[in-house]
């Protein structure tokens, strides 16, 4: 029996990919132990359980990003976290570790080299994190979810997704997606999406263009996101969601997607192949036009900036491309092209190479 601990958390986008890999390794040996270490105040803290995991918790430790009070207590804390589970790693059988980013990932990584353990981790964005730059120099094993991530020794093994988006059939489904929003099975479908909390610019140009996108001849499926100020205009043909709890079916009945450009979205609309304009948030380090760049440079997606993405552009560039049948369907295929659909076997194999490794090494020392 192996004992493989999993670490990551903080946000959808490191645990999403590590439970997706941990019912992999499940599924694939279903007599080994997966442990997950995250924090009790990350979103793991409710999916772990509730997915059958147990999670082994740490302290959220932020790293500090100025010299105050709080960057002098952060060195001290962090050695003790990773000295505590050193001892964890020990105590509990661990035989490998991977990490998955975030604030978990780093002592992980630490502790995993002072426990002399084998160690893989994978990176979701294009432009990686402080946590998975660091774990990059004490592995070989390093799987990214998009070609030209800048880690060493990285391999490009796909976004690690949810099982229902791997095995979707979206033809064989559309007919079910379509009643299920209550959609026209005449009009293809424009999928909106900004998120789980929604994008503002995204959620006010779409609902300003939607009369003019709706005369075109599609229906507009629209998930606004939790913290959304906008409200539901009842037209015809438009369904506006808060939340969508069938992803799959919406992905099932999608022809074309605007969207943010999040790791998790391009790598599942890209899997599927469904075509879409980028509207990366203009926020943060910048990853979402990084995450998007492979898929619009094959042709399969078009990136349109945050400020420059309103109705007037919509008339002028988005509803022309809506009505060339032609180009979507070239788009479609670029875009499959350019998808993963096995990134949790892809990322658990890379998982297991890391233990035969170090399996190996052993025996010849």
């Amino acid at each position: 029996m192996t004992v493989w601990l999993l670490a990551g958390g903080g946000t959808a986008g490191h645990v999403n990919p590590l439970l997706a890999v941990a019912d992999t390794l499940r599924r694939r040996a279903p007599g080994d132990e997966v442990l997950v270490l995250g924090t009790r105040e990350g979103l793991e803290a409710r999916l772990v359980p509730e997915r059958g995991y147990e999670l082994v918790p740490i302290p959220r430790l932020p790293f500090p990003r100025r010299p105050d009070l709080a960057a002098l207590r952060f060195g001290p804390a962090f050695n003790q976290t990773v000295r505590e589970l050193t001892r964890t790693l020990t105590e509990r059988g661990v035989d490998v570790v991977a990490g998955f980013g975030g604030y978990a990932a780093a002592p992980a990584y630490l502790a995993a080299k002072r426990a002399r353990l084998p160690l893989a981790l994978h990176e979701a964005n294009a432009r990686p994190g402080l946590a998975n730059r660091l774990g990059a120099r004490l592995t070989d094993s390093v799987g990214v979810a998009f070609a030209g991530t800048p880690l060493r020794g990285a391999r490009v093994v796909g976004m690690p997704l949810r099982r229902e988006i791997e095995t979707l059939d979206r033809s064989s489904m559309r007919p079910e997606a379509l009643s299920f929003f209550g959609l026209d099975p005449d009009r293809p479908v424009l999928l909106v999406t900004g998120g789980s909390l929604g994008a503002r610019r995204i959620n006010a140009t779409i609902l300003e263009s939607a009369p003019d996108i709706l005369a075109a001849g599609w229906s507009i499926l629209h998930i606004v996101g939790g913290r959304a100020e906008v409200s539901d205009p009842h037209l015809a043909d438009y369904r506006m969601l808060e939340y969508c709890d069938r992803m799959d079916l919406a992905l099932a009945a999608a022809d074309f997607a605007v969207s943010r450009a999040g790791a998790a979205t391009v790598s599942e609309l890209t899997a599927l192949g469904v075509p879409a304009v980028y509207v990366p948030y203009p926020v943060g380090n910048g990853e979402q036009r990084f995450n998007a760049r492979g898929v619009v440079g094959s042709g399969g997606a078009v990136l349109v900036e945050d400020a420059s993405f309103l109705p007037g552009q919509v008339r002028r560039d988005l509803i022309p491309l809506l009505a060339d049948r032609q180009r979507i369907d070239a788009m479609a295929v670029a875009s499959a092209a350019h998808g993963v659909l096995d990134g949790a076997d892809r990322t658990a194999d890379l998982l297991e190479e890391a233990l035969a490794g170090s399996a190996s090494r052993r025996s010849l020392g």
